[in-house]
């Protein structure tokens, strides 16, 4: 034991707090002081809450007891779920509850919260069965030494605080939720860790493997990818960042490292241990595989993979052969050949493999891990990469299964009883999303409430970064403008950089990305194309500068000046003028400003190895960089690739990820109302609609993680339902990979519902319209004027409306009715519709009912048998029999307020309408394109040709007694067809 001061107060703190780790804070002071009773006489003077004062008086935020109380004061800010806590984690009335819980006096708070302020940072959600804890503070304590070291060189590489932390709840999250690696009975754990597109994926399955070999997971197989392109970069950045520089060499000189020409590994930016970890009581890491080498058959070498046992006569996962015993790490390749080789070396070692702890985390678990073959078919076989990890899974009986994926949807729809294939039983943990981040969201205008003929660069996603290719097979007109985009941005940069505000950062690297087709033909043809307008761009001469100063002037300058998150901007074209040259020169200097990558030895013109080079490049490619892989420096994207489903075609989007330093000049040119065969498709539309998919997918995860009476609401087995699909012909995953689901109800209270699928025939068109005639009928003939004041965002909407009111059985009776082009989209709402109308007592009275009415006089068709005349509105089905978004945005909040799901709206005509257990129905007489020009002279037209569309919004407080919002059943394969509600997995024992 440490007798200097600070040893002593560290290591009283430390034991003090590590006793309250996994419970609920205690009273410092009382804690301290038992602390001491078995610690040196000089530890009782450091058993005060004013020796801790003093302390705190003179800490720095990075001083090793402030970092011991950062991390528990995050833990119990981050708890999620607690029994002994009342209020929201990350909160101030957290932090203020657990002082209150350690008895602080009011300056020790102060102190505290100045050095460690309460993180506001979203954490991740779980969705998760019941588990038996073991990854407590006990069971860590002696034995940690990759994570902290992993902890320390993110903070050294300046990740914040609270990022940190946010890691730490995560990865904890996981590991927790893997078998304990000493149990002596072996259990399989499997789970989904769900991120975003390039969002940090792989710091937390670093973080995840750093903990779990701490704990005792001594094989750890990384599943990275299809390509060796990503398998390469998955194994550098282990080996950087968790391996180390002495496990690499192993003894050898620094010549013989596979990464002697990296210049990362000369400039001392792997991780270093200042010896063997084993030297210093830890334990080594064995590499077997390398950056430029997969996994290859160790013939004689198989000792290789021998584990060693200090107690030959006890089990591997004995505690006391475990912590004694090296790890071993390799990054393999997705390749039946690879993996039928690592496979058939397994089955060689001596070491019993049913005594080995392993880990696999499969990156980008979605692609080629599942299985694609629907196995209750006669004769059915696992596809091929499924098979063998099916098989390391049956070998490896204490190895614990964690994919990680942006695109989560093929994962889920496994069927839960296929105990060989990755169903995620045990648990999904859904990331947050990270700051500083742009993911599809920034590239949108989602629910914003700004009407689109009042949006600009500064209040608009679109606007800002995104530009319409147009169909330009006459001329490259628009990607000529991409390419100036890409040497203005270059420009920009490196005014930047001449300008300061960047730190010690640079630009290393400036990328445009140009996707059309996985083809190689057309990749040939391409390169060709690119190749002779950069030639003939000009850039250096009067013609080229002129394109350039206008592009400027009408893009760059005005988005940058309301963007650019106080990054120099040019005041002129003028003062940006001399970095243009320079940027021309550091793209084509070398008369190679293009790479290609698809694996076309004829036209790879370049390496796209972002490691070992600064890439000031434009690179044309396909599948290689669809997918996984991270092009570092991306500014400039021009896209017109085709996907047939929502997995894909999000993947694709390689623009999203971290633009530190130059966010405002991000530009992404994606083709719009491109052919596909027959369709018609938008790709900002696709984008779009994944967006909603994901964001609805990842909102019903947080809502159906609250437990209800201690247990779970939703285990991982109930999840398929939970993925919602905005467009029909974009499927959230493979066709082949979709089954096992059927939503029977979805409680939405409070919630904007905008059904789409209205049919397509006539007859039924007629027949809907005639269900609704005396709801329209009944309404007021006069129009009331309706707002909504949103005070924060300095917002209003306003809008004229008939209005009206049926009681809560008329509205059920309508929408009983109701024929629709596929009954199953709106089965879910009517079965809960029925239930808050039929409950006793009802949890709804009455429906406000609202028409809404244009400003103009224009778009009016008379119904009825009295002609009234209505506002219509001109909507299309999306590419199918599904219309696209119904509403208008400042319809919205005014019936949300009626519903009572808003505050104070601020107008009176609202809030005379607000009322409890009161939902609003909101009327859209709908004119497809087809049928605009069959009116009659009176304003008519043929109720077969118009579409009675409606949205709503059910009372705020109509919600289930029991907090489930959700009630479906799962196709689950040792069920049948029964229904799998209510349904837990006993816990691990």
């Amino acid at each position: 034991m440490t007798t200097s001061p600070a040893g002593i107060r560290l290591e009283l703190h430390n034991a003090a707090l590590t006793d309250m780790n996994g419970s609920k804070p205690k009273k410092l002071v009382r804690a301290l002081d038992y602390q001491a009773e078995d610690m040196i006489p000089e530890a009782r003077s450091h058993a005060t809450e004013e020796d801790f004062q003093r302390s705190l008086r003179t800490a720095h935020s990075t001083d090793q007891l402030v970092e011991l109380w950062r991390k528990q004061l995050t833990r119990w800010d981050f708890a999620e779920v607690s029994s002994w806590s009342g209020t929201e984690p990350r909160t101030d009335e957290r932090r203020t509850e657990v002082y209150d819980l350690l008895a602080l006096q009011d300056e020790t708070r102060k102190l505290l919260d100045g050095l460690i302020p309460v993180s506001k940072a979203a954490g991740p959600v779980v969705i998760s069965d019941d588990f038996t804890p073991w990854y407590t503070p006990q069971s860590q304590q002696g034995r940690p030494w990759y994570w902290p070291s992993y902890r320390a060189l993110l903070t050294s590489k300046g990740w914040p605080e609270h990022a940190v932390a946010g890691l730490d709840v995560a990865t904890d999250n996981v590991v927790e939720r893997l078998a304990d690696p000493t149990r002596a009975e072996a259990y399989q754990s499997k789970g989904l860790v769900v991120g975003y597109v390039q969002s940090g994926k792989t710091a937390n399955f670093t973080g995840v493997i750093a903990k779990a070999v701490d704990a005792g997971y001594r094989l750890v197989i990384v599943l990275g990818g299809t390509l060796n392109l990503l398998r390469a970069q998955t194994q550098r950045r282990l080996d950087m960042e968790l391996v180390g520089r002495e496990n690499i060499l192993r003894g050898a000189s620094e010549y013989e490292s596979d990464y002697a020409d990296d210049p990362a590994w000369n400039q001392s930016k792997f991780v270093m241990f200042g010896g063997m970890p084993s030297t210093f009581g830890g334990f080594d890491v064995v590499r077997m595989t390398t950056r430029d080498n997969d996994y290859a058959s160790l013939l004689q070498g198989i000792v290789a993979l021998e584990f060693e046992k200090q107690e030959p006569a006890l089990p591997l996962h004995d505690p006391r052969n475990l912590h004694r015993a090296s790890a071993r790490l390799m990054v393999v390749k997705k390749n039946k050949t690879v993996l039928s080789k690592l496979v058939k070396d397994l089955n060689k070692i001596k070491t019993p493999l049913s005594e080995i702890p392993v880990l696999i985390i499969d990156d980008e678990s979605d692609e080629a891990s599942v299985n694609t073959s629907n196995l209750t078919k006669p004769d059915a076989e696992r596809t091929a990469i499924n098979e063998k990890i099916s098989e390391l899974l049956r070998m490896l009986p204490r190895a614990q299964y964690v994919g990680y994926t942006a695109t989560p949807f093929a994962n889920v729809f496994v069927d839960p009883s296929d105990a060989e294939d990755i169903f995620p039983k045990d648990f999904i943990i859904s990331l947050p999303r990270p700051d500083g981040y742009m993911g599809a969201r920034d590239f949108h205008d989602l629910d914003s409430p700004v009407d689109r003929e009042e949006r600009t660069f500064a209040n608009s996603n679109e606007l800002a970064h995104v530009r319409d290719i147009v169909d330009d097979e006459e001329d490259d007109s628009c990607l000529q403008q991409a390419l100036d985009m890409f040497v203005l941005t270059a420009a920009m940069k490196l005014y930047r950089e001449d300008k300061g505000g960047l730190g010690d950062r640079y630009f290393q690297h400036h990328t445009m990305l140009i996707h059309e087709s996985v083809l190689t033909l057309v990749q040939r043809e391409l390169l060709g194309r690119v190749t002779r307008l950069w030639w003939n761009s000009g850039y250096l001469g009067p013609n080229g500068r002129e394109r350039l100063r206008t592009l400027f002037d009408a893009d760059v300058a005005p988005v940058s000046a309301v963007r650019s998150d106080g990054q120099a901007v040019p005041t002129s074209f003028e003062d940006l003028a001399p970095y243009i040259g320079p940027a021309v020169t550091r793209i084509g200097g070398d008369d190679k400003p293009i790479i290609v990558v698809n694996g076309d030895k004829d036209i790879e013109t370049g390496e796209a190895d972002f490691d070992k080079r600064s890439i000031w490049k434009i690179l044309i490619g396909g599948q290689k960089l669809a997918r996984g892989f991270t092009v570092e420096g991306l500014t400039v994207s021009y896209f017109r690739r085709r996907a047939g489903n929502a997995s894909t075609l999000m993947q694709m989007g390689r623009w999203f990820g971290f633009r530190q330093g130059y966010r405002d000049l991000v530009r992404l040119y994606l083709g719009r109302e491109e052919a596909m065969g027959k369709k018609e498709i938008d790709l900002y539309d696709a984008f779009e609609a994944i967006c909603l998919d994901e964001e609805s997918f990842r909102s019903e995860l947080a809502q159906y993680s609250v437990m209800i009476d201690g247990r779970p609401q939703v285990t991982p087995a109930q999840v398929p339902p939970l993925v919602s699909q905005h467009l029909p012909w974009l499927k959230p995953t493979s066709p082949n990979k979709m089954y096992n689901a059927r939503l029977v109800e979805l409680r939405s209270p409070g919630e904007w519902q905008e059904p789409t699928a209205y049919p397509t025939k006539a007859a039924d068109l007629r027949f809907n319209t005639g269900v609704w005639m005396p709801v329209l009928e009944s309404l007021s003939r006069e129009s009331t004027n309706l707002g909504y004041k949103f005070v924060e965002k300095g917002v209003a909407h306003r809008f004229d409306a008939f209005t009206g009111r049926i009681t809560a059985e008329e509205f059920l009776n309508v929408i009983k009715r109701l024929r629709w082009y596929a009954d199953s989209q709106f089965a879910p709402h009517l079965s809960y519709l029925r239930e808050i109308t039929q409950a006793v007592p009802a949890q709804v009275d009455d429906w406000i009912v609202l028409a809404p009415q244009h400003a103009t006089q224009g778009k009016r068709v008379a119904l009825g048998r009295h002609g009234h005349s209505y506002s219509w509105f001109a909507r299309d089905r999306r590419r199918g029999p599904l219309f696209g978004a119904i509403s208008d945005v400042k319809h919205r909040a005014a019936a949300l307020r009626i519903a009572g799901a808003l505050t104070d709206s601020g107008c009176g005509a609202t809030e005379s309408l607000v009322a409890p257990r009161r939902g609003v129905v909101v009327l859209y007489p709908i004119v497809e394109s087809t049928h605009r020009t069959d009116f009659d002279d009176q304003g008519g037209i043929d109720a077969g040709k118009l579409v009675m569309a409606f949205d709503f919004v059910a009372p705020a407080s109509a919600r289930s007694d029991d907090g489930r919002v959700l009630r479906f059943t799962t196709i689950d394969s040792a069920m049948g067809d029964s229904a799998i509600i209510d349904t837990h997995g006993s816990a691990r024992q």
